[in-house]
């Protein structure tokens, strides 16, 4: 069973002593496409070597809303020469997060809404980062956003999700889901409507109840998709394909 993981960090300095063991296990596991985004203008030449290199790496660019003290102005204008000059199936990670003071989501706010019209302008998605700071991203998101998207990692209410996915946005979940206590998300996944959820591992980050106090892999994704089959009681292929469905229309992929 193939699958696609939506949101990794393939590109993570975490990696580069093992990184093709890493893709190799991946695709062992059934994991025939990755989506990797990027965080900061330091990290986009190394997005773009992983995406030349391993087949089935995707590449996004974009400014992660943690790291607005790295940020520039002309990080802005070199955003849009990357996208002009590479392939490029999002504009992420890109948001906010609300765990910062004001000042900082003052930045994260320009940041945002600058990533989000220069989404428009390439008619390329977003992969969006929103802790803590969700009804922050509908409010962006309906004022300047691009009509397509994923919200990663999402952990809003369910009220947040059907606004998000009426703005056309898809939601993303990971390692969390696989927790006892996460019982919200576990609510959420029951509810949400099938065709507008994805499945990742954010890997090195948010690793599953498996593997607590590790690494992250992308080859955990099956244990992901396993954990939404039975909050959902459907079969893991029925997930498996609706989820590779969502991500191959939402970052025009080939046909997985």
């Amino acid at each position: 069973m193939s699958l696609i993981d939506t949101h990794v960090h393939f590109d993570s300095n975490r990696f580069d002593h093992d990184r093709d063991t890493i893709y190799q296990r991946a695709k062992a596991n059934g994991i025939d496409m990755m989506i990797v985004p990027a965080i900061s203008r330091a990290q986009w030449p190394g997005v773009t070597t992983v995406a030349r290199n391993y087949p089935g790496v995707f590449a996004c660019y974009g400014l992660h809303p943690m790291f607005t003290r790295e940020h520039t102005t002309t990080d802005l204008t070199l955003l849009e020469e990357k996208i002009s000059q590479n392939p490029c199936v999002a504009i992420g990670e890109c948001g906010l997060d609300g765990s910062s003071d004001q000042a900082a989501m003052n930045q994260q706010l320009f940041y945002f809404s600058a990533q989000l019209q220069i989404a428009r302008d390439y008619n390329l998605p977003v992969i969006v980062h929103a802790r803590a700071a969700v009804e922050a991203v509908i409010l962006e998101l309906r004022k300047n956003g691009p009509d397509k998207g994923v919200v990663h990692s999402y952990n809003g209410s369910l009220q947040q999700a059907h606004r998000l996915i009426d703005l056309g946005y898809y939601l993303s979940f990971g390692g969390p889901i696989t927790y006892n206590r996460a019982s919200k998300l576990h609510t959420l996944i029951r509810q949400l409507p099938l065709d507008r959820i994805m499945i990742e591992t954010d890997a090195p980050d948010q690793v599953g109840s498996a593997h607590y106090g590790n690494r992250n892999e992308p080859c955990y994704l099956p244990e992901v998709l396993t954990a939404v089959a039975n909050l959902r009681n459907e079969n893991e292929v029925t997930i498996a394909r609706a989820s590779n469905r969502n991500a191959c229309e939402l970052f025009g992929l080939p046909d997985i």
